[in-house]
């Protein structure tokens, strides 16, 4: 007799053979690797883009809508820039960096932004700027370019990278705050990743 097995099929986990988890920054040495690539390349509209994402700390979906009268005042960059972030209607303020300047110079320069242009237009019919999977596309190029694993790294992983290094050096969680325009102190704490060694670090290398 045929016997008709009616055990449930075990289901696959969905992140079986997935990294999950928050995207890990970029190191120092491969924010610069990457620059180097993109300018061997010559890949102008690239380079203005992964610095000022660098510089900017914004989310994907706030950055690929910046237009050129966000980072740029008559023809001349911005040091300064501010945008409302789509997620949280919160404005946030970024620095933007000497070279992050110069590449934006060359690239609006090299494609002919006007003033209301978005910076990075989609070549897509029917999209004005990039979409954040594009982008995500994009950023998934950079990192295996130098031989870094794509599916480890994100754009968010853009977005942590400076945000990082300066909690490293300061171990200020309010300014990280403030530049990545969390509301709760709790968010930056998750978002960084702070455990209780590095709060036990910073004990120690305080005296009283």
């Amino acid at each position: 007799m045929l016997q008709i097995n009616t055990t449930p099929s075990a289901k696959i986990p969905w992140n079986k053979g997935k990294i999950v988890g928050q995207k890990p920054p970029l190191k120092q040495k491969e924010v610069w690797e990457i620059r180097v690539h993109l300018q061997m390349q010559h890949k102008t509209r690239d380079l203005a883009m992964f610095n000022l994402a660098i510089d900017s700390k914004l989310r994907s979906c706030d950055l690929v809508k910046l237009k050129v009268k966000d980072v740029q005042r008559g023809t001349a960059l911005l040091k300064r820039a501010s945008v409302v972030q789509q997620k949280t209607h919160q404005t946030v303020q970024f620095e933007i960096t000497e070279h992050t300047r110069a590449a934006l110079q060359d690239w609006i320069s090299q494609s002919g932004l006007r003033y209301d242009d978005y910076l990075f237009k989609s070549r897509l019919r029917g999209s004005e700027h990039l979409s954040t999977r594009q982008y995500a596309r994009i950023v998934e190029s950079w990192v295996a370019e130098i031989g870094l694993d794509p599916a480890a790294y994100g754009t968010h992983s853009l977005r942590r990278t400076k945000a990082s290094l300066i909690y490293k050096k300061t171990k200020n969680i309010r300014v990280v705050q403030l530049l990545l325009g969390h509301k709760k102190l709790e968010s930056t704490v998750r978002y960084l990743g702070i455990d209780v060694d590095d709060a036990l670090e910073i004990s120690e290398h305080t005296e009283i």
